[in-house]
């Protein structure tokens, strides 16, 4: 049985996970389109600013989310003044996620789009479908897979993140401490090591759950593509 702070800690991991995921999803499609499908001269900046927090130290992304987004932040101390605090609430939890998770999103996505038979789409359009019309009804429904597999991967990021979460949102329990945050606390207190394990057993669970998830849906995806 857990504890209410693990049912708490699990509770808002899967919360801030499902935000940032349904948040990521429309911005990750209109993104791997625009990657898959055009060349332009600073894409090479675009794809490079995305890759970025991939390979930033988590603490530095959340040092910068707080100097962006803090209270008194660059853009923070606008939208304060109009009633959103992201800082040190569950809110810039979601922000801070997906951020991080945001890439893992998009690259299935573009290479679904990238596979694609185009002359499907040119032949709806000479059926006199509409550019969005054949988007929606063609381009989309092809790159179901690859939005699933990236929707899985950005929630499994979000309910991983530690360092740019604990950075910018802090560990305020019930509020920010999500279970990353809850584990590391937990080890710092004399009788935390046993509600610990529970979490990283549970961690270990939910990961190896999504990479199962992801390995189906590829065979399946691999099996229409052969057939």
């Amino acid at each position: 049985m857990l504890s209410p702070e693990e049912l708490s800690a699990l509770y808002l991991s899967a919360k801030v996970a499902c935000f940032a995921t349904l948040f990521c999803i429309p911005f990750a499609i209109v993104l791997a389109w625009c990657l898959a499908r055009y060349e332009f001269k600073l894409k090479f900046l675009v794809e490079a600013i995305l890759q970025l927090p991939m390979v930033l130290p988590p603490v530095v992304l959340g040092y910068l989310l707080l100097v962006l987004f803090g209270n008194k932040g660059w853009i923070g101390q606008y939208l304060y003044q109009m009633g959103i605090e992201l800082a040190f609430n569950w809110k810039g939890a979601v922000l801070a996620s997906m951020i991080v998770a945001f890439p893992l999103m998009v690259q299935p996505i573009r290479l679904s789009f990238q596979m694609m038979n185009q002359q499907l789409e040119h032949i709806a359009g000479s059926l006199g479908a509409s550019p969005i019309k054949v988007f929606f009804s063609i381009n989309l429904p092809l790159a179901l897979p690859g939005i699933l597999i990236g929707s899985i991967l950005c929630f499994s990021r979000s309910l991983g993140e530690f360092g740019a979460t604990m950075t910018f949102v802090g560990n305020i329990p019930d509020e920010t401490r999500t279970i990353p945050i809850a584990i590391y606390s937990f080890l710092q207190q004399p009788d935390g090591e046993q509600m610990a394990i529970r979490l990283v057993t549970l961690s270990l669970i939910l990961a190896f759950s999504a990479l199962i998830a992801n390995y189906f849906i590829l065979q399946k995806y691999q099996r229409k593509l052969i057939g």
